[in-house]
């Protein structure tokens, strides 16, 4: 079988960006920007705040072309930048990993393993929609390895470099949020 070689589909937009072309600029910005304030939104939790990550992150982007070597996506460079300009926000905010002392395990009752067919679309929503504001609601070193783990698609190497913290800290915090949102669901109806 023949290798076939990565083609980026944004290669001529790139291109056209790095000699500080605003159309394509513009261009780029609208087929990320919706995607990558959803990705700084879920890290940064603060609406105010991605939107400036994501100005940021896009200024540093056509600022910084000649880094881009096109052997990813753009996007993925792109989505790269996003979440490091997310969690240094978080890092000015002081972002603190609960420490193991402060977790407190509380027993939950065993999950029921409801079918949800036949659930209308509205409830569906409803649910997404609490289960977003759970997400929002966890503490900033929960809600940030869930978000790149879970979320974003980063394995627990690569979120414990993001975080300069360990990979068995990655996962254990992992665990924790999992465990905690699962308690914010239940407290809101959710099981």
């Amino acid at each position: 079988m023949e290798a076939v070689a990565y083609i980026d589909i944004n290669a001529p937009l790139v291109e056209r960006c790095r000699v500080n072309d605003r159309q394509a600029q513009a261009e780029l910005y609208r087929r990320y920007s919706k995607a990558m304030f959803n990705a700084a939104l879920r890290i940064t939790g603060d609406y105010a705040e991605a939107e400036d990550v994501l100005q940021e992150s896009f200024l540093s982007a056509f600022r910084e072309l000649s880094g881009y070597k096109g052997d990813s996506s753009f996007g993925a460079w792109l989505k790269r930048i996003v979440v490091n300009k997310s969690i240094n926000c978080l890092r000015q905010r002081r972002l603190q990993l609960v420490s193991l002392e402060d977790f407190h395990h509380e027993a939950t009752p065993a999950e029921t393993s409801a079918s949800h067919t036949g659930e209308e679309a509205e409830e569906l929503q409803y649910r997404a929609d609490v289960l977003r504001r759970c997400i929002q609601e966890l503490p900033d070193g929960y809600r940030v390895v869930l978000s790149l783990y879970l979320l974003e698609g980063y394995d627990h190497l690569e979120i414990a470099g993001i975080l300069g913290i360990t990979e068995s800290t990655s996962k254990s915090q992992y665990s924790r949020a999992r465990q905690r949102l699962r308690e914010l669901a239940m407290q809101r109806g959710l099981s």
